[in-house]
């Protein structure tokens, strides 16, 4: 045993002094530097481009010059004098014989509202809108207003404006409205009515 002992460091020492000899790092010799080499000669060609002619102005339309009246002379008498024609303004167009008063402003139509489902389902929506609003009104019947809290009592105006509006908006036959808003209604109604 005591010479595996020897045996196992003689080959632990062995490995060690394997790696303290490699201890200095190898470097590479310097190298001379690169030359790099001389950019070549640039060849450049001329573009012969002819230069356009160029473009006359439009001529301008004649004008008529403005006549001068001869300064009067002493020379020649009134009567034989001759008076150049008298140039008469541009009349303005007179306006279409068609022309109508302006007629008084009509009183703005309310917008219709755009109809989204068939007229035959209205009545089936308008129905469940109703029933939705009853159930609301029930449930708020049930609700002692005397008895709510701020936040209580804020809740029950709200569902009551939200019916006012729900009715209003079935009268205007905006159903979409009137049933998204009956059914708010109902859900502030149902948890009132669930204190």
């Amino acid at each position: 045993m005591r010479a595996t002992r020897i045996a196992f460091l003689f080959v632990l020492g062995a490995f060690a002094a394997s790696g303290c000899s490699r201890a200095a790092a190898k470097s590479s010799p310097d190298n001379p530097p690169l030359e790099t080499p001389a950019p070549p000669p640039r060849d450049v060609e001329p573009i012969d481009t002819e230069t356009p002619a160029p473009v006359p102005l439009p001529q301008e339309p004649a004008r008529n010059a403005p006549r001068l009246r001869p300064a009067p002379s002493s020379q020649q008498p009134r009567e034989n004098r001759t008076e150049p024609p008298k140039v008469e303004p541009p009349k303005p167009e007179p306006p279409p014989a068609a022309a109508e008063p302006p007629k008084p402003e009509e009183a703005p139509r309310p917008p219709t509202t755009l109809q989204t489902m068939p007229t035959t389902a209205e009545g089936e929506v308008e129905r469940s809108i109703h029933a939705t609003l009853q159930r609301a009104n029930a449930d708020l019947n049930r609700v002692d207003y005397r008895t709510l809290n701020a936040d209580a009592k804020n809740q029950y105006d709200t569902a009551k404006s939200i019916i006012r509006q729900a009715n209003e908006a079935i009268r205007a036959k905006n159903l979409l409205f009137a049933k998204n808003l009956a059914d708010k209604a109902a859900a502030l109604a149902a948890q009132l009515a669930g204190r």
